[in-house]
């Protein structure tokens, strides 16, 4: 097992290289697989001192449903975005900037948090404060800064919480 974890320091990285490496390439053959594998081995080892602390997923099941909900929310922005742009006009949008403040801790999580906000049409994550209590959220279009900080803890933030920490 000891053996097994320092050829392969990180496996789902491993696997995760060898996959975009796969769709890189974009055509099947054992080649393709064999040095997608090779770089999949080299890359985590190469950069294993630079992982002291590995971020440790407390239930790796929701990780299934975060990406769904993330994936739902991107579409549905995708369609508020375009009616916004379309449909309403400079003057009758209210962009703002919103402090959402938070309760994780771990920068993985924070980065995920940040990342996730920045996918989702209509909304980017401009910063995080020193200490990591608060992110500062731009939005095109909210009447209400408190609903949108309340929908970035409920749905992002408590799923982000139940999977890292």
């Amino acid at each position: 097992m000891k053996l097994l974890r320092r050829v392969f320091p990180h496996p789902l990285l491993t696997l995760l290289l060898t996959g975009v490496w796969l769709l890189l390439v974009n055509s099947y053959s054992h080649n393709s697989l064999l040095f997608g594998l090779f770089l999949g081995i080299v890359i985590p080892f190469i950069t294993q001192p630079y992982w002291p602390n590995r971020p440790k997923l407390r239930n790796p099941l929701k990780v299934v449903e975060y990406i769904l909900v993330v994936l739902w929310d991107i579409v549905a922005a995708n369609v508020v975005v375009a009616r916004i742009v379309l449909f309403k006009s400079n003057a009758a949008r209210k962009p703002a900037w919103i402090s959402v403040p938070l309760e994780l801790r771990t920068p993985e999580a924070i980065t995920v948090l940040a990342g996730t906000i920045t996918m989702t049409p209509g909304t980017v994550a401009a910063d995080v404060s020193a200490e990591g209590h608060a992110l500062l959220v731009h939005c095109l279009d909210a009447p209400d800064p408190d609903a949108v900080c309340d929908e970035i803890k409920d749905r992002y933030e408590a799923r982000l919480k139940e999977i890292f920490e």
